[in-house]
């Protein structure tokens, strides 16, 4: 193998760039050349492609967001599109490809393996919905900024005896939602695995009113039936249902960015380092993410299409711990 390639597709995620940083320097280690792909699989589309060297890599492991950019492309999403792709990379005399993104990220990455091109994926998504690892870089400082906002939303409530609604990303799934809600301690936790009824809110924040809490949270994730423009409209209409004033706070792509925590950098950089390893190994078509305390690596067969369910068994202790 001589030179390798890079991209970061799907959502920014804390992170991506320290697995930038890893696989760059740990290709480089290896002896190989290491080339950026900009803007996700419509730079390889593009033919968008820029040597990386260790320093051009130095510098960007607390940045937030990625260095190389992001961006969709339905031209990929065909088959003539991927073979294009293959094309440039064959002109810059590419062997390999390391993929750093989500679920529709990793559909990619599999249909390149599919073609029969040594690619690997490292597992990135704020969602933490990817099946083969147990966490994926960036839900750490994605839950971490979703909590940060609701404690602070909490001290207010208490002060002025409010209940605050807060809606956090999850279009599809509620990972962060549920966590945050579940460290925050809040009353009602609503994601799009599991529907909340506006009047099942209400009833649940009256309860907690005539316990005499001072304040009361509502998280919501922004892909649940009843998000929190719904909710509103239906507290507006019945605004004596829940004893508290209702504020709504919207957080929208804030939980997106951000400087990536510890945790996410260190998950980061093991992730991109072993991407490296297995192709270094000649082992591709695979997904590495974690299990446990380790990595582990998973077919990207087993990965494209798919997403892993949230516990919901969460959702009923958090319930419980609410009264």
């Amino acid at each position: 193998m001589r030179r390798m390639a890079i991209l970061t597709s799907g959502g920014d995620a804390p992170g991506m760039n320290a697995a930038v940083r890893a696989a760059t320097r740990a290709a480089l280690a290896q002896g190989w050349e290491v080339f950026g792909v900009r803007n996700g699989y419509a730079g390889l589309i593009a033919d968008t492609l820029m040597p990386l060297t260790a320093r051009e890599v130095g510098g960007i492991i607390q940045q937030g967001g990625t260095v190389l950019g992001s961006a969709r492309s339905a031209e990929f999403r065909s088959e003539a599109g991927r073979a294009k792709a293959l094309r440039n990379l064959a002109q810059h005399g590419i062997d390999a490809l390391v993929v750093i993104g989500g679920n529709g990220s990793q559909t990619g990455t599999h249909a390149l393996a599919q073609m029969g091109f040594p690619v690997v994926g490292v597992a990135s998504t704020i969602d933490n919905d990817i099946v083969g690892t147990d966490t994926t870089i960036g839900v750490d400082t994605a839950v971490n900024v979703t909590l940060e906002a609701i404690d602070r939303l909490r001290t207010t409530g208490s002060s002025h005896q409010r209940a605050f609604l807060v809606e956090t990303m999850g279009r599809d799934c509620g990972y962060i939602a549920l966590m945050a809600g579940i460290a925050g301690g809040a009353e009602v936790i609503a994601i799009p695995e599991f529907e909340v009824a506006p009047h099942e809110v209400a009833e649940r924040l009256q309860a907690a009113y005539q316990r005499g809490k001072t304040h009361a949270l509502v998280v919501v994730a922004e892909g649940a039936r009843h998000d929190a423009r719904a909710m509103m409209r239906h507290f507006e209409e019945h605004r004596d249902a829940i004893g508290f004033e209702l504020r709504v706070t919207t957080l929208g792509h804030v939980v997106r960015g951000g400087i990536p925590t510890a945790c996410d950098r260190v998950l980061a950089t093991r992730l991109g380092a072993a991407a490296v390893d297995h192709l270094a190994r000649g082992d591709h078509g695979l997904l590495v993410g974690t299990r446990g305390n380790g990595l582990v690596a998973t077919p990207l067969a087993d990965v494209a299409d798919k997403t892993k369910p949230i516990d919901l068994r969460l959702l009923e202790m958090a319930r419980v711990l609410a009264q």
